[in-house]
């Protein structure tokens, strides 16, 4: 049997908070597009991207083995920018798991993509919203797999490729070559689903399998990008709310414990719920670029590849810490409540010491 197809790797750089789509649009020129917003198989039309991707082709990367790939690149409107390497592939399926655990995780794709985004920003910086000094990244890997004809000349369906190469597909997505136990190839096949009888979609948490016609893949795997752009804002935000919140704590170790420190309270306080609202703003924005409530085919790819990825997770820890944040703001104005009370208080004190001591010495 010879399989044919593409190995896609995807990295996704975040380099700032958003990007001016406009003057973006206006940087790219002609060179540049946009992805299609909806999508087919009967999928509601609401289901589609509120601000499309805006893409633009690179030059093919020559790699440090002297291999050379295609290259384009995808910016998202929260700034995060996509570089997708394609490598064509065509042989049995022992060659196949051989060139997807050479792919997966390869030491020179990293530096290399991060290179090919260093020189398109020095094109479209501009566009960029509160860029990032350090740019946190997120890898994965799509196994791109054109339909398979039997000695009939019939496309192997779903279930046939299941139950014949479900080994095979366990390998793929792990990324090795040995054989897995069977209860962890079990694991990898459950995060698998269909809509016709002869396409086929299992992910996992760093690639995943997309067996269909080339104009209905396409689709199936612009929403594998956009759940690892999502894990990527989350862990970002995960990450920024921890810093935020350690910086917190030691202000307040240093503040709370001298009376006249709790006066620049209100100050610190409000900054930490503008910071809690701009990131509730931009979750929110991350959530709602697409709206998955359906059952459709791409609704339950999405949870499918979400809930592999752990979005749902990271998403959880950083409601958590706006909470935390929240709660906090409140202790924060608090102790200045107490403090403006205490210092009142203290002042009426002596002002009716100051009434008393007059009348005394009135009376004298």
């Amino acid at each position: 049997m010879v399989l044919r197809g593409c190995i896609r790797i995807f990295v996704f750089f975040d380099v700032g908070e958003a990007f001016d789509l406009e003057k973006l649009r206006s940087l790219v020129g002609p060179r540049g597009g946009s992805t299609k917003p909806d999508f087919p198989r009967r999928t509601p039309e609401y289901v589609r991207f509120e601000n499309p991707p805006i893409t633009e082709p690179s030059e093919p990367l020559t790699l440090r083995s002297g291999e050379t790939v295609t290259c384009s690149l995808k910016y998202y409107e929260y700034a995060i920018v996509e570089v997708q390497l394609e490598v064509p592939f065509e042989g049995a399926w022992e060659a196949l798991m051989e060139q997807t655990s050479r792919w997966m995780d390869a030491p020179d794709i990293e530096p290399e993509s991060r290179a090919v985004v260093t020189r398109h920003l020095q094109k479209t910086s501009p566009a960029i919203l509160k860029p990032r000094e350090e740019w946190l990244q997120e890898n994965f890997m799509v196994v791109d797999l054109l339909p398979v004809r039997d000695l009939g000349g019939k496309t192997l369906t779903a279930d046939q490729i299941l139950s014949t190469y479900g080994e095979q597909v366990g390998q793929l997505l792990r990324g090795e070559q040995a054989p897995l136990a069977h209860a962890t190839n079990e694991r990898v096949l459950q995060g698998s689903l269909s809509y016709y009888a002869t396409d086929l979609l299992v992910v996992g948490f760093n690639a995943a399998l997309v067996y269909d016609q080339p104009e209905e893949s396409v689709r199936t795997i612009q929403v594998l990008e956009y759940v690892r752009v999502q894990l990527l804002e989350f862990r970002y935000y995960d990450n920024f709310m921890n810093r935020v919140l350690a910086d917190v704590y030691n202000s307040l170790d240093k503040k709370t414990n001298v009376l006249f420190s709790r006066w620049y309270l209100p100050k610190e306080a409000n900054r930490l719920n503008t910071i809690r609202l701009d990131v509730m703003d931009l979750t929110e924005r991350v959530d709602n670029a697409i709206k998955f409530v359906s059952d459709s085919f791409y609704a339950l790819a999405y949870r499918t590849a979400a809930a592999r990825a752990g979005v749902a997770e990271y998403r959880n820890l950083v409601e958590k810490k706006l909470q935390t944040a929240g709660e906090l703001y409140n202790f924060m104005m608090g102790q200045f409540s107490e403090t403006r009370m205490f210092l009142l208080e203290a002042a009426i004190t002596i002002l009716c010491l100051m009434d008393v001591l007059l009348l005394l010495r009135g009376g004298k």
